[in-house]
């Protein structure tokens, strides 16, 4: 008898599977909600290919990017990620690399992260949180999906039942010949608009009208975007309009031509959507693994309300319709 097969006899029968594969499932493996420094969303997934680790993160806004280490050393999760940063005195490039550092307590996550230029000393350490994201469930059965009396959201006549999110932001939203309108002067930060009201799950139809070089956004429970953006003409990408934000890629292009009036169908059932653009479905029924940049909370298990991204271009929309799943 081997020394190895000699001491699994000696331990409990649950561990038997363990002692056979020499090691235990990496506690860090999942997808962590982060409350980042600055009190922003942002998100971390660290899964196991080919026998190594591999870790994607979201950092407030923009996209979710894969990082270029991961490690675990003992109770310690070590993330790196490499950026590079345009020094415009200078007119170069400045490489940072920060290293994120976790450890958990249960389904709690502590973790710091340190940033140090190829030019300059490290940055002060910064400490924030993250909690383990309990799985998505099934997919729903939508055939089944019961939904309440529809809730008009948008009046026609005035912002009743809006606010911008950041209360101190400028305010580029008003209401134009019945339509709910973002115009933007430059040189100015301009706030994002949520309803007063929160919901969970439901169904939402609207319509939504780009200008030159729009870029806005429908953030269901203000977690998850679905992206609106002049994309007309473009080949299918996670960024163009109708994508679940650089997560879920549209199946096909569907927009109309700059200028037209559009129709957006979307359904959030148990973390999944569905969404509907110009009567093509280009996402069916497809989960969500976390939030998007932007979100205004990573904690999906918690109403929010319908949030409309006004910070960067104009836009327009109108016909904003809810109906929530009755359960």
């Amino acid at each position: 008898m081997n020394r190895l097969k000699f001491h699994c006899l000696l331990i409990p029968a649950f561990l038997l599977a363990l002692c056979a594969s020499g090691w235990a499932e990496n506690p860090f493996i999942g997808r962590w909600a982060l409350t980042i420094p600055g009190g922003h969303a942002g998100w971390l997934g660290i899964e196991e290919k080919d026998g190594k680790l591999e870790g994607s993160l979201l950092w407030g806004g923009g996209s979710v990017l894969p990082v270029q280490g991961v490690k675990v050393d003992g109770d310690t999760l070590t993330v790196t990620r490499v950026n590079k940063r345009h020094n415009a005195k200078l007119n170069a490039d400045n490489t940072v690399t920060e290293t994120i550092t976790a450890k958990l307590d249960g389904d709690d996550m502590k973790l710091t992260t340190v940033a140090v230029t190829n030019d300059g000393p490290p940055s002060k350490p910064q400490d924030f949180t993250g909690h383990r994201i309990p799985p998505v469930p099934p997919t729903p059965d939508l055939s089944k999906v019961k939904y309440g009396e529809p809730i008009v959201l948008f009046n026609g006549k005035d912002l009743t039942g809006w606010r911008l999110v950041e209360a101190n932001a400028s305010n580029g939203w008003s209401v134009m010949d019945g339509l709910l309108v973002n115009r933007l002067e430059p040189g100015k930060h301009y706030g994002n608009l949520r309803t007063d009201r929160e919901f969970e799950d439901f169904n939402l139809t609207l319509e939504t009208r780009t200008q030159a070089n729009s870029n806005s956004g429908i953030y269901l429970r203000g977690i998850y975007e679905i992206q609106v953006a002049e994309t007309y003409g473009r080949p299918v990408d996670a960024h163009n309009m109708g994508a679940l934000y650089s997560r879920i890629t549209p199946t096909v292009a569907a927009e109309k031509p700059i200028g037209e009036w559009q129709t957006f169908d979307i359904t959030l059932i148990d973390r999944h959507v569905t969404v509907i653009l110009n009567g093509q479905k280009i996402i069916d029924n497809q989960p969500v693994l976390g939030c998007t940049g932007g979100a205004m909370t990573s904690d999906e298990m918690k109403p929010g309300p319908l949030m409309l991204q006004g910070d960067h271009t104009t836009i327009d929309y109108r016909n904003i319709v809810i109906r929530p799943v009755v359960k």
